[in-house]
C-alpha cells in the first residue's frame, strides 16, 4: 500500500516521532521506508526522549499520512512532534579521518577502513550479542566485499554498525568511483 510519494526536492524533515523503545523506532523506519516515505532514524534532543535514544525523522507535512501508515500497521510509538523551537537533533553518524585511515561513528559503534584499500580495519564499541559475530565476519574484508551489518545482525548496536559501514562505503565509493 502506497501512503505517500518521495519527496522530490530532498528531505525537509521537521518533525519526528518519538518512541518508548529502540525497537519500535527501528520496526517504525522500516514501515516508513515500505510506504515510501523519506525518513531517517536520528538521536532526538534529550528534552523530547519518550525511553528511547533513537527517533524518526519525518518531513512534518506528512504527519497525517504518517501516522494513518504507522497505525494501520500496528506500530508503536509515543506521539509525533514538530521539531521548530525544540532542540537539535544530535547527529549519529561521525567521521574521523587519519593519515592512511577513516573511522567512522554512529552512536556507540566505530568502524575503522584503510583509505587505500577499502579493508576494515577494526570494529569497536556496544555490548549486543551480535556484535562478535558481525566483527569477525567482517573485519580484515574490504567493505565492497561484506554484507550489510543490518542483513546479519538484530540489535540496536547492529543498526549502528550498520549506519557506520553504510557512511564508510559511501566514503569509499566517492573517492573511487
Amino acid at each position: 500500500m502506497l501512503f505517500s510519494k518521495k519527496n522530490k526536492t530532498g528531505f525537509e524533515g521537521g518533525g519526528l516521532v518519538l518512541f518508548q523503545a529502540v525497537e519500535e523506532a527501528i520496526a517504525a523506519e522500516k514501515i516508513l521506508k515500505s510506504g515510501n516515505y523519506d525518513v531517517k532514524l536520528v538521536a532526538p534532543p534529550p528534552t523530547l526522549r519518550k525511553g528511547c535514544d533513537l527517533a524518526v525523522e519525518i518531513n512534518i507535512t506528512e504527519k497525517p499520512g504518517i501516522e494513518r501508515c504507522l497505525l494501520s500497521k500496528d506500530a508503536n510509538f509515543a506521539e509525533i512532534l514538530p521539531l521548530k523551537g525544540a532542540g537539535e537533533l544530535l547527529d549519529i553518524v561521525k567521521v574521523k579521518n587519519f593519515d592512511n585511515a577513516c573511522m567512522i561513528k554512529a552512536g556507540n559503534m566505530k568502524l575503522t577502513f584503510d583509505k587505500k584499500t577499502g579493508m576494515i580495519l577494526n570494529i569497536s564499541g556496544g555490548g549486543c550479542p551480535d556484535i562478535p559475530f558481525l566483527h569477525i565476519s567482517m573485519l580484515d574484508k574490504k567493505l565492497t566485499e561484506v554484507s550489510s551489518p543490518k542483513k546479519n545482525g538484530y540489535t540496536l548496536c547492529a543498526l549502528m554498525l550498520d549506519r557506520a559501514f553504510t557512511e564508510a562505503l559511501e566514503i569509499w565509493n566517492r573517492r573511487n568511483g
